[in-house]
């Protein structure tokens, strides 16, 4: 396993400078993307036909590469995505993992139900086509099964994150396996995606939230942070068992925990 890096810019002189210039471009990227979401088609009539990418889709991947080329980062991809519709798994540190799938292949995605209520963002959210889920809910975890079922149904690709929860200081928690059961039920393929932070092909793990930190706290951080790669690594789908929910998931968080330990080419 490799020796993660976690303070790879000791002492970094240009920070100030990169928030004098990235708060700006984060300023107009964010009006451009309240154009995107009243004008472009929403998420309803976003579903690939013949192979080809609808607008929606397109617009999605555009907007989130920028959004991370705004806070310093390069979007690689490793690994080729399952055609249309899939179940993505992926592990969660970070409140860019979102933008981080999105810049290779947009989904839906499945999120708490705070993000409904934000300014702005959660309006945006819902126009990206984000079902929402109280945690701890059991009403709202069968409502959103019902909804990941139904658009797997029509075509779409759906993106969670069965930790549940976002992790911190790059740990990868255990996987819930319930949420498998709506691949089952869509009858489509499960694909694990491990969302990796990366210096010179080696892991980063502070880049996502550390112990203790609030929201806002790691959205400055992340701003004025220097360039990092933002690493998407599309992985072999697990098999897929009728009566081992559980087998999927750990073999999901298995291929994924691998890919997060190995070195990417640099």
């Amino acid at each position: 396993m490799e020796a993660a890096t976690t303070n790879p810019t000791p002492r970094d002189r240009l920070r100030p400078l990169r928030y004098v210039w990235r708060i700006p471009l984060l300023l107009l990227h964010v009006l451009f993307g309240i154009l995107v979401c009243a004008f472009i088609l929403s998420w309803a009539g976003g579903v690939m036909k013949n192979g080809r990418e609808p607008l929606a889709h397109r617009t999605i991947r555009m907007w989130s590469t920028l959004l991370l080329r705004v806070f310093g980062f390069r979007s690689r991809r490793f690994g080729k995505a399952l055609p249309d519709p899939v179940l993505f798994v992926a592990n969660h540190t970070s409140w860019l993992d979102i933008e981080l799938l999105h810049s290779q292949r947009a989904a839906c995605f499945v999120a708490k139900a705070e993000i409904a209520r934000w300014p702005l963002v959660g309006w945006m959210a819902a126009r990206g086509g984000t079902i929402f889920h109280r945690r701890g809910n059991n009403h709202s975890l069968a409502s959103v099964m019902a909804a990941m079922v139904e658009r797997l149904r029509e075509g779409r690709s759906v993106a969670v994150f069965p930790e549940g929860g976002t992790g911190h200081d790059g740990v990868l928690r255990v996987f819930h396996a319930r949420i498998f059961q709506a691949a089952l039920d869509a009858d489509v393929p499960v694909q694990p995606v491990a969302l990796r932070f990366a210096r010179n092909g080696r892991r980063v793990i502070d880049a996502g939230f550390r112990q203790g930190e609030s929201f806002m706290g790691n959205f400055l951080r992340l701003l004025g942070e220097a360039p990092l790669d933002v690493e998407v690594h599309f992985l072999e789908p697990v098999p897929v068992s009728p009566d081992g929910r559980r087998r999927m998931a750990e073999a999901s968080r298995e291929r994924i925990a691998q890919a997060l330990d190995t070195d990417s080419p640099a």
